[in-house]
């Protein structure tokens, strides 16, 4: 007989005895339902209204109980064939945020790499500096910008006044489209820079040092170090930043509106987003303001679309 038989079989280990819990993916769907729902009104229901108006024409009588009647395409029609009117603006919109995006970021990713060379003390000041033009709303700082360049008070034709000696008083920086937009710019890339900046040196700052240290005993140059590391490391970020300068700035209007107010000329300088309000709350045209709505959004929609499918590309691998 062999003395295996003889042996008593091991016991059970407790963890196999144990039973793992059932899984319910209902739950999770369960918990996100509030959100969800609440995402769906204040999101879902404006979205779909601004569709249906698009085929309707709503104007200023539909507001007081009137009817609409349904128009089927003739509002995309009448904006697409509005060669005068929506594709200049189209234009000049696209042109205006390549040029925003391009010198944001560029001047994020440099304050970003000044933050990482200076010292504590000065990284603290430049920090609150970009903290205090990150917080101020859009409309106050169009203004104080809008008094620097005021026509006859302003600083900027009283400071080339006292440097040139010439008579800068009278000139209106607001009426030329081209100095206008250089305004304009310096606005928004005023406000959008500490963001990418803050976002930048987080991301930077995650870089190991070892790698870096690497880089340096192999003989690399800043920039080497620059393109070839630091660049890759955060490329995912740089993405992410500029999808969504691109959606802020080719839907920009508090700068261009206040803008126009105090002094410009709102034919030659408005963007698609001046634009839709013109044409919807000033005019009333509430149906072609809803189809330029929608077209506006499929745009930013394939604009985006390339950008994060690249992220997701190269975050599975």
């Amino acid at each position: 007989m062999s003395l295996l038989a003889d042996v008593p079989a091991p016991p059970t280990s407790p963890r196999q005895e144990i039973r793992q819990p059932s899984r319910k993916p209902f739950l999770p769907w369960l918990l996100l339902s509030a959100a969800m729902v609440i995402l769906g009104v204040l999101t879902g229901f404006p979205l779909v209204r601004l569709v249906l108006m698009s085929f309707q024409e709503y104007e200023r009588a539909q507001l007081m109980g009137q009817p609409a009647s349904w128009v089927g395409f003739d509002n995309y029609t009448t904006i697409l064939t509005d060669v005068d009117g929506f594709w200049p603006v189209l234009a000049r919109s696209f042109v205006l945020m390549v040029v925003l995006v391009a010198v944001t970021i560029t001047l994020g990713m440099l304050v970003a790499l000044l933050m990482m060379r200076v010292g504590k003390g000065l990284r603290l000041l430049m920090s609150i500096g970009l903290l205090l033009a990150w917080a101020m709303p859009s409309l106050a700082a169009t203004t104080v910008w809008g008094w620097l360049f005021d026509t006859q008070y302003g600083v900027i034709n009283n400071l080339l006044t006292a440097i040139t000696g010439d008579r800068w008083f009278g000139y209106s920086w607001l009426l030329d489209p081209l100095s206008f937009f250089v305004i304009v710019a310096c606005i928004v890339v005023w406000g959008a820079v500490p963001f990418v900046a803050f976002t930048l040196y987080a991301g930077l700052t995650q870089i190991p040092e070892e790698v870096i240290e690497a880089a340096q005993l192999d003989g690399a140059s800043a920039f080497q170090r620059f393109r070839l590391i630091q660049v890759p490391y955060v490329r995912t970020i740089i993405t992410v930043l500029v999808v969504l300068s691109m959606i802020w700035d080719l839907k920009l209007f508090t700068q261009v509106f206040v803008l126009q107010d105090i002094g410009g000329d709102r034919e030659l300088t408005s963007t698609i987003g001046v634009y839709i309000y013109q044409t919807g709350m000033a005019q009333g045209h509430y149906g072609l303001a809803s189809a330029i709505g929608v077209i506006f959004v499929i745009v930013m929609l394939a604009i985006a679309y390339p950008y994060v499918r690249r992220t997701l590309r190269e975050e599975e691998l």
